[in-house]
């Protein structure tokens, strides 16, 4: 008998112990923040934070800078941008957003990294409440509760792979024939998207912001290597000696300076609500490629985990959209007369009202005049 209980309490003792291995439970040291869990993905965890982190402060970055340029246009006297301490604030906080998001990408993979950078919609979303006195909308709370809903999906279904990358692993990625493959095909894809945009003058959103997507694919690519390598060397183990490091230094540079022009000529032709819920999609989507493709970063994943961090970008897209889905751009109200409700006058201008007179000016009737006999 004293030996059947003593069996059956060691028994409850192991089974109470692999319950608590496997879920934290108490004296167990492996919960999710502890133990054999945190150990294996502290640096990604860290990178995710900071991912979240960069983000947050991107779209904190902006309030600030638009709500500057709001500022220098109601004043009286017209004043440069570059001369408020207010958006000069909003760019310093830009540019350490931009160097946590640097850092960011060699902590984490990619395809955990990009997707991200939906934090920064909901944030502006809601900081523009505060900071641009913007009503808070159903829609934003929807999207916001879709993309946070997302993003607990992807962090909890990343793939977790060494995010230590060498320049001998950079080299060995570049020249393996899954790139290689993929690379020929983003080639000739943009060179036919290139060739629309230039001869035919097609300069419709989905050709512009896919051309942008093509390049950040690459941009991801060369963010993630140069910033790894880095790392690496500021632990001790020196890989800015490696010539595979400047190439990919330029590839990252000219990258970003073609992805920029297309994204600016986008924004140009097209209304912001628009270009960012599309951008986000396409720009993440590329990024979550090329991380399984370079880096190879879902490889050995189970099956329900890739189904579930995909899942995870599906419900961020749609909330980004959501939120940005009938988002009317707000222009500053500055009473003026329109010219061209005026009879007899061709003009069609708008003259802004003169502060120093109690007049609010007058038509150009000499400029009209030349106009007429010409």
């Amino acid at each position: 008998m004293a030996s059947g209980w003593g069996l059956r309490a060691g028994t409850w003792t192991s089974s109470q112990a692999s319950w608590n291995a496997s879920f934290g439970g108490p004296g167990s040291g492996s919960g999710p923040l502890s133990g054999p869990w945190y150990s294996t993905h502290k640096i990604q965890l860290f990178g995710v934070l900071l991912a979240v982190a960069s983000n947050f402060l991107i779209s904190v970055s902006l309030n600030i800078q638009k709500c500057a340029h709001l500022r220098l246009l109601c004043q009286a006297e017209a004043k440069p941008y570059y001369r408020s301490k207010l958006w000069w604030c909003g760019i310093a906080l830009l540019g350490l957003a931009e160097v946590g998001t640097f850092t960011a990408y060699a902590l984490a993979p990619v395809a955990l990294v990009a997707p991200l950078g939906c934090v920064s919609v909901i944030g502006s979303a809601f900081i523009s409440v505060f900071f641009l006195k913007k009503t808070m909308r159903t829609a934003d709370i929807l999207g916001g509760t879709l993309t946070i809903t997302g993003i607990y999906l992807l962090v909890t279904f990343a793939p977790n792979v060494p995010q230590e990358l060498t320049a001998r692993q950079v080299q060995n990625y570049l020249v393996s024939w899954p790139f290689l493959v993929y690379s020929i095909l983003e080639i000739l894809i943009f060179c036919i998207l290139l060739y629309f945009y230039k001869r035919k003058a097609v300069k419709h959103i989905m050709v512009l912001l896919m051309m942008v997507a093509l390049l950040a694919s690459l941009t991801v690519i060369a963010v993630k290597a140069v910033s790894s390598m880095i790392a690496l060397s500021v632990k001790g183990k020196m890989q800015l000696t490696y010539s595979v490091f400047y190439i990919m230094c330029v590839l990252m540079a000219t990258s970003c300076v073609f992805q920029i022009k297309f994204l600016n000529q986008a924004m140009h032709l097209y209304e912001a609500t628009a270009v960012v819920p599309i951008n986000f999609v396409f720009f993440t989507t590329s990024a979550i490629i090329s991380g399984v493709i370079f880096y190879q970063e879902f490889q050995g994943a189970a099956l329900l985990s890739v189904f579930m961090f995909l899942f995870g970008c599906l419900l961020s897209f749609l909330g980004v959209i959501i939120i940005a889905r009938n988002k009317k751009e707000e222009h500053l109200q500055i009473p003026f007369i329109d010219c061209g409700h005026i009879p007899g006058q061709k003009l069609a201008g708008k003259i802004q009202p003169d502060s120093h007179c109690s007049c609010y000016g007058t038509l150009n009737k000499e400029d009209d005049l030349v106009k007429r006999q010409s």
